[in-house]
């Protein structure tokens, strides 16, 4: 196949991004952060749709680039710095493009470049299906775990040890129903959204590279097995110390009817037992197939991007 526009467009201004550069990268005995710069990805649409989507490409795109933004600035070890900035302030670089092939089908060609040393240390060409939130934020997720190894493969082996990740204990959400389906009991249905649900925060958690997952598969603990952590007045926390875990995680879907939900979630320091982080969606519309993606978000804006105390 040839070779789209996108990915020539890409490789062109990497080519220009790595020419002669008169700044070093590997200055300075870095204990201060590593400068990173990620410029906005260009978009192009080849998918010959009829209707006009550049508005919802625009609003997906930039949603994209805010929040891979905020997977790195969340990280001690890395310093944000403007695309606008001056020569020198950002050691590496970021660049990018999508690129819509069809209704079903997208391009992301993603590199990292080293700009004092002028080399490209990381890129690759994805691929991703679907073209709606859940789609760019599955493929965003995927992209921002492998931009920050490439970064973290970038840093001075002082830097690369000094963040070490937090054990987190996550347990399993909890479902709280004040429907009209409450007497029937949880059904089979619900307990494979809530497993689908701890899925995928556990996964955009350990994808931050901020925390290290304790398993907490084996716990015997009542409140733990009947699902009512939410009750028991902090014990996850001490359920997580046993665990060897540093903070502990629990959440709750709130089933209002069975069109509106809310989502929170609460994590305590193993030791103290004190809340250092907690969230709460708010009312929310959408079946219960739409919990785990108000859970990951909520999980992202407010842990991975307000930051929780150590």
């Amino acid at each position: 196949m040839r070779q789209s526009r996108l990915v020539l467009h890409a490789l062109a201004l990497i080519g220009l991004l790595v020419g002669p550069c008169p700044v070093r990268a590997e200055a300075a005995a870095q204990a201060s952060p590593l400068g990173v710069s990620i410029d906005d990805f260009s978009y192009v649409d080849t998918s010959g749709e009829v209707v006009d989507q550049t508005a919802a490409h625009q609003k997906r795109l930039d949603a994209f680039m805010t929040a891979l933004r905020a997977d790195v600035a969340a990280e001690p070890r890395y310093r944000l710095v403007s695309s606008a900035a001056p020569a020198g302030e950002a050691q590496i670089k970021v660049v990018g493009g999508v690129q819509k092939m069809s209704t079903l089908i997208q391009w992301a060609k993603v590199a990292v470049i080293d700009v004092g040393a002028s080399r490209v240390l990381y890129e690759k060409l994805y691929t991703f299906r679907g073209d709606n939130d859940e789609a760019w934020d599955h493929a965003r997720m995927f992209v921002s775990r492998e931009v920050r190894a490439a970064l973290a493969a970038a840093l001075p082996p002082a830097q690369a040890t000094a963040a070490a990740p937090l054990g987190l204990a996550v347990f399993a959400f909890e479902l709280e129903d004040n429907s009209a389906a409450s007497a029937a009991g949880l059904a089979d249905s619900d307990s494979a959204y809530l497993a689908d649900v701890t899925k995928g925060v556990r996964d955009r958690l350990a994808q931050s590279g901020r925390y290290r997952l304790v398993d907490t598969a084996g716990v015997t603990a009542e409140p733990v097995k009947a699902r009512a952590l939410r009750d028991c007045n902090g014990c996850e926390a001490a359920i997580a110390k046993e665990l060897g875990a540093d903070q502990s995680l629990i959440g709750v879907i709130r089933r209002v009817s069975r069109t509106e939900y809310t989502v929170g979630f609460q994590v305590r320091d193993a030791r103290s037992g004190t809340v250092v982080s907690r969230g709460d969606s708010g009312l929310r519309m959408g079946a219960d197939y739409s919990w785990t993606r108000g859970a990951v978000h909520l999980v992202g804006d407010r842990l991975l991007e307000g930051g929780a105390q150590r």
